[in-house]
């Protein structure tokens, strides 16, 4: 009988064949659940392992995207490592990989493979492109996703030369190892209704895709007055030879529609830093325009105000250039105190590497005290939901390589003799 406290997914053994940022992200947030993430790694180590790490090994971003799980080292090119996977196979309720398309099956790792192994097997896989089409062996990651998908262009800045930089957190990535989690969740669920196991599939294309859903989406009313025209002038942009920075100029008309938004869902400089300014509504925004002293002057709400004019436009350039000439005129602390007063969103611009110290973090225990076997205490970021009768939980510190090979497999149902021959013809590893 599964213990409610020790998480929902209590008794759920996940086998978790990861690398870099989708897959590891799925497994966390199982383990966090309560599931028992076991992580399959080369007897060398993740490749993030060593990624900008001070202690050999043991890199930070290794550490963030791998807690909470167990580590077991096979050389997957070894016949005697995939034969011991698919020995173990039968153990675990959830196979979760987010290696290249192709590499499963070429590896014997597939869904169909290890499907034949255990009937109700969940199978989740992660690919760059998808399941079908002409880009399916393609490489992926998540700036190429994000290039592919036009995320880049939609939600990046522009460089003086026109250049999109990209997001800087893996977002696809990120998104796509979170939407893993409610699908693998779901068919769990599934399962435990029907006994029936399945496939469950993302991708990073689609995940950028359904991030910027209502910018990829055809809806006739709206695209004969909005999009049309911009793709007329793209095909004659491209057509004569336009650089990229009059093809990324030519999308303004559309930004621009929402320009008076923007004034007030925008990030503006301090004196002594930066306030980031979350409006929604235009009760929020007269609020502000209240602070500032410019209520019943800009005038971008009105229902007369048409954003797509041109004299419009360049109003609410002129705004912009005003607001940020009065909010550099104080110190952030000053205008959070001040807009929080009449209820709008707003936060000063903060550093990542400061927030584990942030007091409100701190009172909500966004944070897990946790002690790692070779780097000793630390403090991670907790899970990303919680729950009230299953809670959940940062349970372990990230592991060491190989930290859980021989425990693991003796749980399994090895001998001592098997795990050590395993050793010594070096198709598993072992701390």
């Amino acid at each position: 009988m599964t213990d409610p406290a020790a998480g929902a997914l209590n008794g759920i053994r996940v086998l978790e064949f990861s690398q870099i940022v989708a897959g590891p992200i799925a497994g966390i947030t199982l383990a966090d659940l309560g599931a028992d993430v076991v992580k399959v790694e080369p007897l060398g180590g993740e490749e993030t392992r060593t990624s900008a790490s001070v202690v050999p090994g043991e890199s930070k971003i290794f550490q963030a995207l791998n807690r909470g799980k167990r580590s077991l080292t096979v050389d997957l090119r070894s016949p005697d490592g995939v034969a011991l996977i698919h020995r173990i196979v039968p153990a675990f309720d959830v196979v979760a990989i987010n290696y290249r398309a192709g590499v499963a099956e070429r590896l014997g790792i597939d869904y169909d493979t290890l499907r034949a192994l255990r009937s109700d097997l969940i199978y989740w896989q992660n690919t760059g492109f998808g399941e079908d089409g002409p880009q399916v062996t393609r490489a992926g990651s998540d700036l190429v996703a994000q290039a592919y998908s036009g995320l880049m262009v939609l939600s990046g800045r522009a460089d003086e030369e026109g250049a999109r930089h990209l997001v800087n957190v893996p977002i696809a990535d990120t998104a796509s190892g979170l939407a893993a989690a409610v699908g693998i969740c779901a068919a769990l669920l599934h399962r435990e209704r029907t006994g029936e196991g399945q496939y469950v599939s993302t991708s990073l294309l689609r995940t950028a895709l359904f991030l910027q859903s209502s910018a990829v989406m055809r809806e006739p009313v709206h695209d004969s007055v909005m999009r049309d025209p911009l793709i007329e002038e793209l095909t004659r942009l491209r057509t004569s030879g336009g650089s990229w920075g009059e093809i990324l100029e030519a999308r303004r008309p559309d930004e621009a529609a929402y320009g008076g938004f923007f004034l007030y869902y925008a990030v503006y400089r301090t004196k002594d830093g930066a306030i980031a300014l979350g409006a929604l509504t235009a009760s929020n925004r007269n609020a502000i325009r209240r602070v500032l002293g410019i209520e019943g002057q800009e005038r971008s709400d009105d229902p007369d105000f048409d954003p797509a004019d041109r004299q419009s436009a360049a109003e609410i350039a002129r705004w912009k250039a005003e607001l940020q000439t009065r909010f550099i005129e104080r110190t952030s602390q000053e205008w959070v105190r001040d807009l929080d007063a009449v209820g709008t969103p707003v936060s000063a611009v903060q550093l990542p590497e400061e927030m584990a110290d942030d007091p409100q973090v701190i009172a909500d225990g966004m944070v897990t005290a946790l002690t790692h076997d070779i780097t000793g205490p630390q403090r991670v970021v907790g899970p990303i939901v919680q729950m009230s009768a299953t809670p959940t939980a940062a349970h372990r510190a990230s592991p060491g390589l190989g930290a859980h090979s021989t425990e693991l497999l003796l749980e399994l149902g090895l001998s001592g003799d098997e795990v050590e021959q395993l050793v010594d013809r070096g198709a598993i590893g072992q701390l």
